[in-house]
């Protein structure tokens, strides 16, 4: 385990992190550092622990907002996607019809050419 000295409100904390994850770590430490600093520059002396609490309610705020808005867009994916299957869907259906009729002119393009050739045809 890896080991990172953060500083919030002033203070250092000794961590412990996964290796490799020392930067996360202190860029997280220094993004609630700011939310502290946020608040006491608000509320001024109003505690440490309270300070600290007010300040991950904050960020739990956030989060919840940042969920709101990623399951709006994963709905909106998931719409997306039903529709574009559903276009595909129409497309092949489109296509089939259109197979399915250029076989019947072709069919006919050929007995017209039997009859003009006098070469008998099925339908003689």
């Amino acid at each position: 385990m890896a080991q990172v000295t953060v500083t919030i409100d002033g203070k250092a904390y000794r961590m412990a992190c996964e290796e490799g994850q020392e930067d996360h770590l202190s860029a997280l430490a220094a993004r609630f550092d700011q939310y502290v600093g946020h608040l006491r520059g608000q509320f001024g002396e109003i505690g440490d622990l309270r300070l600290t609490v007010m300040a991950g309610i904050m960020v739990m705020d956030e989060l919840s907002e940042v969920e709101k808005r990623l399951k709006s867009f994963e709905a909106e994916v998931d719409d997306l996607k039903q529709g574009r299957q559903a276009a595909l869907s129409d497309h092949m259906r489109s296509e089939e019809a259109v197979a399915s009729a250029l076989s019947e002119v072709t069919a006919q393009i050929h007995m017209i050419v039997a009859r003009l050739s006098g070469r008998p045809t099925p339908a003689n």
